[in-house]
């Protein structure tokens, strides 16, 4: 396609699924790299009451601005030999960003009455290729230490 002429993309959405299999929102790829190969910018949302998570990125920080709705986001970050909770809550009525290093164990909980809705701006931006890059844990594995 030329880039100095309007025309339409595609633009990849994906239902999402907890660890047990049950939906728990959406996905769709906003705006990808030149070459197509990236996503550079995602939509994530979630359904009242759902949770997406947990995981941690090896390569990747991720960055979050809540557009819809109101989210808990909880991590787990490394301190010596166990991992450490803390949470933020991001709402839609009061704009803030969340930088969220690599290798820090992430989970999204909706915790409002209507549909979340999560910008993420991940850097480097997700590339498909790099297998193994995301890790998901139980939150009974954190608790317990665990490292994969």
């Amino acid at each position: 396609m030329q880039s100095d002429k309007v025309h339409l993309e595609p633009a990849k959405k994906m239902q999402t699924k907890d660890h047990s299999g049950k939906e728990n929102g959406w996905l769709v790829e906003m705006f990808k790299s030149k070459d197509g190969s990236k996503t550079e910018v995602y939509l994530s949302t979630a359904l009242p009451g759902a949770f997406k998570g947990y995981h941690l990125h090896r390569v990747r920080a991720a960055r979050y601005v809540c557009l819809k709705g109101k989210m808990r986001i909880i991590t787990y970050e490394r301190e010596g030999n166990k991992w450490v909770r803390s949470e933020n809550i991001l709402d839609a009525s009061v704009p803030q960003r969340l930088f969220i290093p690599k290798n820090v164990a992430t989970g999204l909980e909706n915790i409002g009455d209507e549909e979340g809705w999560l910008i993420n701006y991940p850097d480097p931006p997700y590339d498909p290729e790099l297998k193994d890059e995301q890790v998901e844990y139980t939150q009974e594995e954190l608790e317990q230490g665990i490292v994969k």
